[in-house]
């Protein structure tokens, strides 16, 4: 949603209204504060409540915040944390950092927010690491197929200390940019209406053959290019119309994502492949980062990781209580509104999947890509060294996996 539409009940011109008074970082981070429908009086009362907060001392730092097309209504959906992180940090540095958030692609879109901040153009971004892979290649780190096993693993590579040897110092050191927090889900392909009126899929041979969108990542497509679903690189903000016009079968991505980017009215079936990473990141600037004092870079550190405790329990509720990501959705749930049916398939299948895509069963296909990856982190086994640590994970349930801070050993 975008918002020229109606935010949470409250007009676009009351809306408006209130950002022209307030301010829209202001009005955008009090909308993120309610939970159901607001009024116009409330936000405006909790606009200046959050205004007089946030101004009541000068800032030494302003950092500008592009969050692709996110805003308070769809970071309900897919909890990415921004808001939360915008929030805290600002309460956490007593306003010495502001924060100023630009969503709904207003300074950045999913495929540029990684290049505006590596320009110095924005500070902070949030988008897919998967799109983010164009401009900042060594997130395709993250997108060996069926190197992680469940959200449980990624979360618990996320608050690893081998996350920062293996995927944050490298990015960093390579792209001057560093990884805050990520949401992490696994993604499957959400077919369009030609499988309306076709039985849930319970096989990859009932989806072999379709055409389906492949994000940036260049291993993403290695792995569809190998279970034989043609990937088709289209731009996030134009898979919608390429599910409606019936141009692609369906889209390689997350089912959150689905129903925050209002594709569920065009998707019929959600097919749980979980064969590579779908991780919304939050990165900022290491420029950015080196120019604060050592005291400012300890609250972004402690705020990043605040935030990313927020996410993994937030986005795991939202999945089941707003998305509709179980079999069946439960009633009142996005997915359940729009007879999107989530294809659960057997365990046999997706080892099946392993065996045909993986670097683990066809090293040939990844040996280019891996040998590159490995070069850019000074020539460690990078698929190797993630695999075997989430194999460390002893959890099954991403919501039970241990908080840590990762950057202390």
């Amino acid at each position: 949603m975008k918002i020229g539409d109606r935010i949470k009940g409250v007009s676009r011109r009351d809306f408006f209204r209130i950002a022209g008074t307030y301010g829209m970082s202001s009005t955008l981070l009090a909308a993120g504060t309610f939970g159901g429908v607001m009024t116009a009086a409330s936000l405006a009362k909790a606009a200046e409540s959050t205004y007089n907060k946030r101004f009541g001392k000068e800032a030494k730092h302003t950092l500008k915040f592009g969050a692709a097309g996110f805003n308070p209504q769809n970071l309900l959906i897919e909890r990415a944390g921004c808001l939360e992180f915008a929030r805290d940090l600002e309460e956490r540095t007593d306003g010495e950092i502001r924060i100023e958030f630009i969503g709904n692609n207003q300074i950045c879109s999913q495929l540029s927010c990684v290049e505006k901040t590596q320009q110095g153009i924005i500070d902070i971004y949030a988008a897919s690491t998967q799109n983010s892979a164009g401009g900042a290649p060594y997130l395709n780190v993250l997108d060996y197929a069926y190197m992680f096993r469940s959200r449980a693993d990624q979360y618990y590579f996320m608050y690893s200390p081998e996350s920062q040897r293996i995927l944050r110092d490298p990015f960093e050191k390579r792209h001057g940019l560093k990884f805050l927090f990520t949401h992490a889900e696994l993604r499957g392909i959400q077919l369009g209406q030609s499988f309306a009126d076709k039985p849930t899929v319970t096989t990859l041979e009932e989806m072999m053959g379709t055409k389906n969108r492949v994000t940036g990542t260049q291993l993403g497509r290695i792995a569809m290019e190998a279970l034989n679903l043609n990937p088709v690189p289209i731009a996030w903000e134009e898979t919608l119309d390429g599910l409606k016009q019936g141009l692609i079968d369906g889209a390689e991505t997350w089912a959150s994502a689905v129903a925050y980017a209002n594709m569920s009215p065009v998707v019929s079936q959600s097919v749980d492949l979980r064969f590579f990473c779908g991780t919304e990141h939050t990165a900022m600037r290491s420029e950015t980062f080196d120019g604060l004092s050592g005291e400012l870079q300890d609250a972004v550190m402690e705020s990043s990781y605040l935030t990313q405790v927020h996410v993994q329990a937030a986005n795991e509720a939202a999945l089941v209580n707003t998305v509709g990501f179980t079999d069946p959705p439960m009633p009142g749930t996005i997915f359940a509104e729009n007879n999107v049916r989530v294809a659960k398939l057997p365990e046999a299948e997706i080892r099946k999947a392993e065996e045909m895509c993986s670097p683990e069963f066809h090293p040939q296909l990844w040996e280019q890509w891996r040998e590159r990856i490995n070069g850019w982190a000074d020539g460690i086994d990078t698929y190797q060294d993630i695999y075997t640590e989430v194999r460390n994970n002893p959890h099954t349930l991403a919501e039970n996996v241990e908080p840590r801070r990762w950057w202390r050993t």
